[in-house]
């Protein structure tokens, strides 16, 4: 697994798709995710340090989560199938016990944010989505 941090987020009002970007932490290569709107517009409130009056799902879910005395430790990014991502968040329980809970990648970054956990990828995935590099 490779370290990555969000670099960008690409929104455009007009389309339901939009795109991540997220980089190596160590590194030069990018991988594009494409997400939900509403997702985008998720991380980008919590990025932006835009305060809700009301909790939104994934503030909520922090909520949940940390009532019953848990901590997301990272997100994993762990499969690509049928040019789909597939991902973990890996969720410490109060008694230390890890548990592996499958989501997608955009909740699972929007969780990373929320929680400030480290997102991490499949070295693998690197190889089949690395965007190319500016010259």
């Amino acid at each position: 697994m490779v370290r990555v941090e969000l670099v960008k987020i690409i929104i455009d009002e007009k389309r339901q798709d939009q795109v991540i970007v997220l980089k190596e932490k160590d590194g030069e290569r990018q991988i594009p995710v494409v997400i939900g709107f509403m997702e985008a517009s998720s991380i980008r409130l919590k990025i932006s340090g835009v305060d809700v009056p009301r909790p939104m799902t994934h503030d909520l879910l922090v909520d949940v989560i940390e009532a019953l005395g848990g901590r997301l430790e990272r997100a994993l990014i762990d499969k690509l199938v049928d040019n789909t991502f597939h991902a973990k968040l890996e969720i410490r329980s109060k008694e230390g016990e890890i548990k592996l809970i499958d989501a997608r990648p955009s909740d699972s970054i929007a969780m990373a944010v929320r929680f400030k956990a480290p997102i991490f990828v499949a070295d693998d995935i690197f190889d089949k989505s690395t965007m190319p590099q500016p010259e």
